[in-house]
């Protein structure tokens, strides 16, 4: 793979992110959706390496040691973040990251040992040179690479995000639905969440699921593993579970 390859994987990118805006919900009171823009790509910038200090530990079993290894990486760019006042603006970046590397074929041309290491810094010179991501988080994909653990990527977003929530005592409620629900209806879901939980912020991720019928349904909690379910698909299941007991009922 050549520069040809640079050309898809770059094209690939950034078709996907026309074709999806990156949209971020803001921590309530202002729940509202924010398009950001999209990467775009112009040789030319070299930034130097950032150095981080990562903490590992060791521990048996390998899904147990990437986990870890995401972890440590994630709190060490948390950590920098905090200590520049951009930790806010990090998180925003970070979803653009996660958008970026939901494309498989980005995700590949990165983790491929066929591609060169000078091939790959040159993409990621390209998005900071674009201006789409802090220099830092750039350098932070950087560090990823040359160290060959871009396969961490998804892994790595989804412990910064608990961090960051740690940090800003934020509960995070994604809410899905059929349709996009207007802000307001966002801001009281926030509401009630915040009630339910007492966090000091409120963060809404939205979501899109047709099989609801109508309706929503909120998961928070650790791990979200808490939910309310106010979908007509609920409703639906819960009239047909209650129609097939009376036919036991009557039946006996």
């Amino acid at each position: 793979m050549a520069a040809a390859a640079v050309t898809v994987a770059v094209a690939s990118a950034t078709t996907t992110l026309q074709k999806s805006p990156v949209t971020f919900q803001s921590r309530y009171p202002q729940i509202d959706s924010v398009n950001s823009p999209t990467l775009s790509f112009s040789r030319g910038l070299r930034l130097r390496n950032l150095t981080i200090k990562i903490k590992t530990r060791s521990r048996r079993g390998g899904a147990r040691m990437a986990d870890s290894a995401a972890g440590s990486y994630a709190t060490a760019l948390a950590e920098l973040a905090t200590a520049n006042g951009t930790l806010d603006a990090t998180a925003a970046d970070i979803e653009k990251v996660d958008k970026l590397f939901s494309d498989e074929s980005v995700l590949n041309f990165f983790i491929s040992p066929i591609v060169s290491l000078e091939q790959k810094r040159e993409l990621i010179d390209d998005v900071t040179s674009s201006g789409s991501l802090q220099p830092h988080v750039c350098n932070f994909i950087n560090i990823l690479i040359e160290s060959k653990r871009i396969d961490l990527i998804k892994e790595i977003v989804k412990e910064f995000e608990i961090v960051y929530n740690r940090l800003t005592e934020t509960e995070m409620a994604i809410v899905t639905s059929v349709v996009q629900l207007e802000k307001q209806h966002l801001a009281q879901i926030a509401k009630q969440v915040q009630k339910l939980t007492g966090a000091r912020n409120v963060r809404v991720k939205t979501a899109i699921d047709e099989s609801l019928v109508a309706g929503f349904t909120i998961r928070y909690g650790n791990a979200q593993s808490k939910l309310i379910d106010m979908s007509v698909k609920k409703q639906l299941d819960d009239i047909a579970a209650e129609l097939e007991i009376g036919d036991i009922a009557i039946a006996v």
